[in-house]
């Protein structure tokens, strides 16, 4: 993107991406923008996505938006905190809407290659995962991730639900016995198709060959659901979301839908299949049941009738691309089979680079989240992600550009703008708001009302760079406009009244803004909110309408001014 003079604009006033041209407004010069406002807004209103029209029903009934259940073979990586975040920024948004979304989010504790890397540790399973599922926990508190259920696929509740759910699918004729040989990848935890693999024996994801096993197993019924699942992505094209995972998944269905395997026979880490128990159950189809599970309350009797009364099914599950299959088609075909009805959508973003490179620690360019945050922030964190990114499409981390876009977004737009204005409030009007901004009538007022639609519209929408950039050209106009102005002249020359109507302009555009960055930067909402003397409750009540003009009241009383982004710097180099 970049700023260019087009026309007779100003040329701060113009953004330009993509060849188009938004604008917020004009300056006149006494410093009030004309009406440009609505072309720049409907530069950033994409056409509605199915997401929109899908949480659009009642404000009484609860509904389900989930992460993956993420693998405790590891530590947490950025990737699991960047599906976290965003799922995070959509159900804040949702809430604030006066919806009952049921942020679920949590970890997959089962499987072989848990139990090997538990192993190589020198832990037992059960400390292993314990101890992993707690640092999931620490990364989501350290980023100020708000869920409401955390899942883990080792708890006795989820496995009862799990042994119910597999005997409905039993019951219903799609498991059966049988003998498989092939070639076995333990990263996926899942059997290969030769013509997927690289070198005709080596994993894509993991770079890693896979081995040959051979097992008398229980198979799920998945290739008697075909025409089922054909019609369900024909009929439901929005399904799977976006385009391009849409693509893949139905590539994969054309080419024949095959029956898997759902048990193991040496994995003695797992659930016991409910009429074998000399085996357990495939982590796939034992972890899927957790967006199910997870819906129960403390002190419900652990049945699926109790579980999907509470929020089921899910209006979106939100997961990496490399787990589409399991989701867009296996947890499909299974609820059919178990008589359950169908999350709305599955929305498979894309994979995180470093630099433009694939992470990974053979190359040494890991990127740990842990260290991001504390570091630089979970406001920065969050912020660069989403506004950056255009989720759906793959997304590279530089940090020169993380620098260069939270301090110029935050730092300077934002940060700026109200430390300049409550430094001349504290100088000249002794921390009080002298004017009613209900009684300010500036086109500042206008776009408040129409962010107030659009911001909310693009979160619900997935579209996080929509919702990002509008309130930083916002910003930027009050910038430009104080700028104008020069309230410090106008003190000094005797136009008070002037002055006086700059800053509180300027105070209720930074307090409109901390209504709308609430869902994506809820920390630094929250302290714009302190520094201009709102309390904790106000910001925790804050709802959509909020971002309307006119907050700000005649007569309150500003705390002393405190910097809420001061600007970020790079750590010196280590010697």
């Amino acid at each position: 993107c970049e700023r260019r003079v087009v026309g007779d604009w100003n040329m701060n006033s113009a953004f330009v991406i993509g060849g188009e041209v938004g604008f917020l407004g004009r300056l006149r010069k006494d410093g009030l923008a004309s009406q440009g406002g609505r072309r720049f807004l409907s530069r950033w209103s994409k056409g509605p996505r199915p997401f929109l029209r899908m949480c659009a029903g009642s404000e009484d009934s609860p509904f389900a938006i989930t992460t993956p259940l993420f693998y405790v073979n590891a530590e947490p990586h950025m990737g699991s905190a960047y599906t976290t975040m965003a799922t995070d920024a959509i159900s804040r948004s949702l809430r604030m809407s006066g919806k009952k979304p049921v942020m679920i989010t949590g970890c997959d504790e089962h499987g072989d290659k848990i139990r090997m890397s538990a192993e190589k540790l020198g832990r037992s399973p059960r400390d292993h995962c314990d101890r992993i599922s707690s640092e999931f926990i620490n990364l989501f508190d350290k980023l100020g991730i708000d869920y409401d259920k955390f899942c883990r696929t080792t708890n006795p509740v989820h496995e009862a639900i799990v042994e119910q759910f597999m005997n409905r699918v039993w019951d219903n004729g799609d498991i059966y016995k049988s003998e498989y040989e092939g070639l076995y990848c333990t990263g996926c935890e899942e059997y290969k198709d030769t013509k997927d693999l690289v070198n005709k024996d080596q994993c894509p994801v993991h770079q890693t060959k896979c081995e040959s096993r051979k097992e008398e197993n229980y198979f799920f019924a998945l290739s008697k659901y075909q025409n089922q699942i054909e019609k369900l992505l024909e009929e439901n094209p929005d399904f799977v979301q976006p385009t391009r995972s849409r693509n893949e998944v139905l590539s994969w269905v054309k080419s024949g839908l095959r029956d898997f395997s759902v048990s193991r026979a040496n994995n003695p880490w797992g659930i016991p299949v409910p009429k074998d128990n000399t085996q357990t159950i495939y982590v796939w189809f034992d972890a899927l049941l957790g967006y199910i599970s997870s819906l129960l309350e403390p002190g419900d009797e652990p049945t699926i009738e109790n579980a999907i009364a509470r929020g089921w099914p899910a209006k979106v599950h939100i997961i990496g691309k490399d787990i589409l299959r399991f989701h867009a088609i296996y947890w499909p075909a299974m609820l059919m089979s178990a008589g359950l009805e169908l999350p709305e959508v599955v929305f498979g973003h894309g994979f995180l680079t470093k630099d433009g490179l694939k992470m990974g620690k053979s190359l040494g360019n890991t990127l740990d989240p842990f260290a991001l945050v504390g570091t630089y922030g979970a406001d920065a964190t969050r912020y660069f992600f989403l506004r950056s990114i255009e989720f759906g499409s793959d997304g590279d981390y530089n940090e020169e550009r993380f620098i260069s876009t939270v301090n110029a977004d935050l730092a300077n737009n934002l940060g700026n703008l109200l430390n300049r204005s409550m430094n001349l409030i504290r100088k000249n009007c002794d921390l009080m708001y002298e004017l009613d901004s209900s009684e300010i009538d500036h086109p500042f007022r206008e776009t408040a009302s129409q962010l107030a639609m659009l911001v909310p519209k693009n979160l619900e929408q997935l579209h996080f760079t929509g919702a990002c950039q509008p309130i930083v050209e916002y910003l930027g106009q009050a910038n430009l406009y104080i700028a104008e102005e020069e309230p410090w002249t106008l003190f000094k020359q005797g136009e008070r009244e002037r002055a006086v109507r700059c800053l509180c302009t300027c105070l209720e555009v930074v307090r409109v803004a901390g209504v709308l960055l609430k869902p994506v930067t809820p920390m630094l909402s929250d302290r714009i909110y302190r520094s201009l003397g709102l309390t904790e409750q106000q910001w925790q009540d804050l709802r959509w309408s909020d971002a309307e003009w006119g907050g700000l009241k005649q007569g309150h009383k500003f705390p002393k001014p405190v910097p809420v982004f001061p600007r970020l710097e790079a750590p010196a180099p280590v010697a």
